[in-house]
């Protein structure tokens, strides 16, 4: 039995609105042996299911690749259904039957195709205005309808209704772009939803991140624009062949609506007295609606969707309900969470709910909002008094843990609210667990994170009024982010943002989309030119390789590749003799606790860092350059960073083989980068361990040290060590937060101090994912899944569990491109018992430490010696291995 399954067009199940003129595919080998390799593949399109119209067959391709396929057909046309089937065959003489069809759907491929124009239901003189518009259009159909297409998007953000049903289920559309280059349109099938004779379209629009508070503590608003807009095209095909267009245009009619305000980082206030029965419906008397502004707004910067869109995941109910020593009414629910708080009520006319959100508690119990700064995170519902009524707010999220009840007519109960998460729809991939339950809490605190700080893009914290994309985040943690969700289309957007967001001298800006530019205040330090950071800036460069690595996906490289070697130009315009980085401004070990003056700058010089960043971002840019057959860039760079190498060592290496600074931080990027001359590597790891020791084994790192400690460690035969760090409980660590109640991964190691007091509240949101860059070393070394990177994407397997501390199992799930990877090792009456699941289409090198080969052979799979174990090289299928074990230190 052979079959190819879960065929994917651009990473997506049956897509609609796709903009690509050559789209990839994929698919999924199903198999019923073991050591199954691809040998052809054949792809067929479509314009009907029954493949009675093939408009292109690829014929018979002798090949392994089932991603990333390209279609080699005929031109594509626009708002058109594509249907597409695969038959493969593998190395074992299987033929399979046609997989099932499935399908893709262009969008508009020409921006020449639009018809429709921007209007606004606000004046240029609004830009203060924060509520939520109402708009409208009636239209007449003659006709059954065939096909029909919405093609819509805004400046600020919208909801359409059609015959007052919600059009789709995304939020906050089109999304976060940077706005004055690329617009993402959203495209909808709603010809289910249209009838004949009247039909009326409806939308909502609110300030959103176009004209809405953004960045409160650097600007203020209307960075974009200072009226929100809408743009709908509706295409409809009758089924007598006929073509009719309803469009955005002078003839809309708006009105203000019972939204009275709505800000991403302050909340919504909604006066149901003021909602309008049927507006989105037909018939309604819109007789006192105003009418709409044209806008002039350049179509050329419109996008089709690129981005995973934003959707409703899960919901919970509260855990308890109390009152604080203050006599607040909080409720908990148990996560910290973001989205926003379902309400049902009852009460008279012109009652009110108003509600704070909150993370956590203080040292007394009581409802803490401080780490908020000027963030009010407040929902205000007032009611029309007309029996139970529902709200859910339109245009506005939080991060939450608890809420206070500041107003509610009558008494409440728990039955009364639901929280809501929402996030970027991006599919769970990983899933990971052992025997110690505060490191499967730690894992699941790592998820929350990633969940709460991936509303359409990456960003820092949920909370307070900052929730920005800064790349020094991005970059620290885009391994474990991978690992744990589907995050090709997720950072591809983003990254097309830094790209054009990059400054004209091929700086990075401290956070995608760019709002801070120009005007940027930290400690004290203002800023206004343009400016990059060592560590954030090489965003630019670490975040495509990521991409590249998990899923083989060399475009995200071509793409890129201006932008990659453009930050290297830029570092190498300022370094001394173009290898030493030591100027300008830089956030450096951000917020690690060796800073010598208290501030949230760590102890590690910043020229040290940003020479060792440099050096490993030239080394990737080069080995990207030889993917990409840029031979002559690729012998530059090569040579470059081999300068970068020796000037490090002379700068930063005294004649004793000891790095001049002593800092945990300096001591790990030099092991991780190789810049510790091979003959001193011994050292530096000795010198890493006598400054843990200095600190009684803790870790002092901050945002750049991190995410490498444990690598640093158990890449030099200091697992254990790695494993003793990890497994700490008193501050500061990881599990640490755990024991003070964190659900989510902190920015602050002291967030919560050990007496239960907070640290600084400027800077001490409870939700930043930067720290748990750990799980990557949970997955790749605990579990031991990783990609070999001359065959990435898990074409080639590595499979190495190395166990240590006190675990007596772990085991990772993991959904690659080519299904499901699986390790589950377990220690039982002194024997090891590892389970191997490969997926088929890919091969695996199985590394079994503590094994003999003699021992483990069998079953035709043949292990040799290496260093510490026994490894070989197995096919696809189900293994399992069991050995004689015993546990010894390093």
């Amino acid at each position: 039995m052979l079959n190819a399954v879960k065929l994917r067009c651009e990473y997506l199940k049956n897509p609609i609105g796709i903009g690509v003129l050559k789209p990839r595919f994929s698919w999924i080998l199903v198999a019923d042996r073991n050591n199954v390799m691809q040998k052809t593949y054949r792809l067929q399109f479509a314009l009907d299911r029954l493949f009675n119209d093939i408009i292109w067959d690829s014929g018979m391709i002798v090949s392994s690749e089932s991603v990333h396929i390209k279609y080699g057909g005929p031109s594509l046309r626009s708002s058109t259904r594509y249907f597409y089937r695969v038959e493969i065959s593998d190395n074992q003489g299987q033929n399979s039957d046609w997989s099932e069809t499935a399908f893709f759907e262009t969008a508009m491929l020409s921006v020449s195709e639009w018809k429709a124009k921007f209007i606004s239901p606000e004046g240029i003189d609004e830009g203060d205005f924060s509520k939520g518009k109402l708009l409208r259009y009636e239209f007449y159909l003659d006709a059954e309808v065939a096909f029909a297409r919405v093609y819509a998007t805004a400046l600020g953000m919208y909801e359409l209704y059609i015959n007052g049903n919600r059009i789709g289920e995304d939020l906050f559309t089109p999304g976060w772009t940077s706005y004055k280059h690329r617009i993402q349109y959203q495209t909808y099938d709603v010809t289910d939803m249209l009838r004949d004779g009247d039909n009326v379209l409806g939308g909502i629009v609110g300030p959103g991140w176009y004209k809405g508070d953004l960045a409160s503590s650097f600007r203020k608003r209307n960075i974009y624009g200072f009226q929100t807009g809408l743009l709908v095209q509706l295409l409809i095909r009758y089924t007598d062949g006929r073509e009719q267009f309803v469009v955005t245009n002078e003839n809309w009619k708006a009105s203000d609506g019972p939204i009275q305000y709505s800000e991403l980082y302050h909340g919504e206030t909604y006066d149901a007295r003021l909602e309008q029965s049927g507006w989105n419906m037909c018939k309604f008397n819109d007789s006192a609606w105003d009418s709409v502004k044209i806008l002039k707004q350049d179509l050329s910067v419109l996008i089709v969707q690129e981005g995973i869109p934003i959707k409703r995941q899960e919901t919970f109910k509260p855990k308890a309900m109390f009152d604080t020593p203050k006599g607040e009414l909080v409720i908990d629910f148990g996560q910290n969470l973001v989205g926003w708080v379902k309400i049902k009520v009852s009460g008279n006319v012109g009652s009110k709910v108003k509600l704070k959100h909150g993370e956590v508690l203080d040292a007394e119990g009581n409802f803490y909002t401080a780490n908020l700064r000027s963030a009010r995170c407040c929902i205000e519902y007032i009611l029309k008094g007309e029996g139970l009524e529902t709200f859910e707010p339109h245009f506005t999220f939080q991060g939450f843990r608890y809420i206070k009840i500041e107003e509610f007519p009558g008494m409440p109960t728990v039955d009364n609210f639901t929280a809501v998460v929402i996030h970027s729809d991006m599919g769970l991939t990983g899933n990971f667990s052992c025997s110690n339950e505060l490191i499967n809490k730690l894992h699941q605190n790592i998820l929350w994170g990633l969940k709460g700080n991936s509303v359409d893009l990456p960003t820092d914290c949920p909370q307070r009024d900052e929730r920005l994309g800064w790349t020094g985040d991005a970059q620290a943690f885009i391994g474990t982010a991978c690992y744990l969700m589907d995050t090709t289309r997720f950072f591809t957007k983003w990254l097309r943002d830094l790209k054009i967001d990059q400054l004209r001298n091929g700086g990075v800006p401290y956070v995608i989309p760019d709002v801070l530019t120009g005007f940027f205040k930290i400690d004290s330090i203002e800023i206004k030119e343009e400016h990059s950071s060592t560590g954030w800036g090489d965003a630019s460069v670490v975040c495509p390789w990521t991409i590249y690595k998990f899923y083989g996906d060399k475009q995200i490289l071509e793409e890129q590749y201006s932008s990659m070697k453009g930050w290297i130009e830029y570092i190498k315009s300022r370094a001394e003799n173009g290898v030493l980085w030591n100027a300008g401004f830089h956030f450096g070990d951000f917020l690690a606790l060796d800073s010598r003056d208290g501030s949230n700058f760590g102890g590690t010089p910043n020229d040290l860092i940003a020479t060792a960043y440099y050096s490993k971002s030239t080394e990737l840019v080069a080995k990207t350059a030889k993917i990409l057959g840029y031979n002559e860039d690729a012998e530059t760079y090569f040579k470059l960073h081999e300068r970068i190498v020796k000037a490090f060592q002379q700068e930063f290496y005294n004649p004793s083989g000891y790095l001049t600074t002593k800092t945990q931080t300096a001591q790990i990027l030099a092991l991780m980068f190789n810049l510790a001359p091979e003959v001193y590597v011994e050292r530096t790891v000795q010198t890493l361990i006598d400054l843990m020791d200095e600190n009684d084994g803790h870790l002092q790192t901050g945002v750049l040290g991190t995410p490498y400690i444990c690598h640093a460690l158990s890449l030099n035969g200091k697992l254990d060590t790695a494993y003793d760090l990890l497994l700490k409980k008193d501050y500061p660590s990881w599990l640490y937060q755990i024991t003070k109640g964190a659900t989510t991964i902190w920015e602050n190691w002291n967030g919560i101090k050990p007496d239960g007091t907070m640290c600084n509240a400027n800077l001490n949101s409870f939700n930043h994912f930067a720290f748990g860059a750990i799980g990557e070393w949970l997955y790749s070394v605990v579990a031991g899944i990783n990609t070999d990177l001359d065959l990435p994407g898990y074409k080639r397997i590595i499979m190495k569990p190395q166990p240590g501390g006190d675990l007596t199992y772990a085991q990772m799930d993991f959904i690659s491109i080519y299904g499901r990877i699986a390790i589950k090792w377990k220690i039982e009456h002194n024997n090891m018992v590892v389970d191997l699941v490969v997926p088929h289409n890919t091969t695996a090198r199985v590394i079994l430490l503590g094994a003999a080969p003699e021992v483990i052979s069998r079953n035709g799979v043949i292990f040799t010696a290496c260093e510490g174990g026994a490894e070989a090289e197995i096919g696809s299928g189900m293994y399992k291995f069991t050995y004689p074990y015993s546990r010894r230190r390093s």
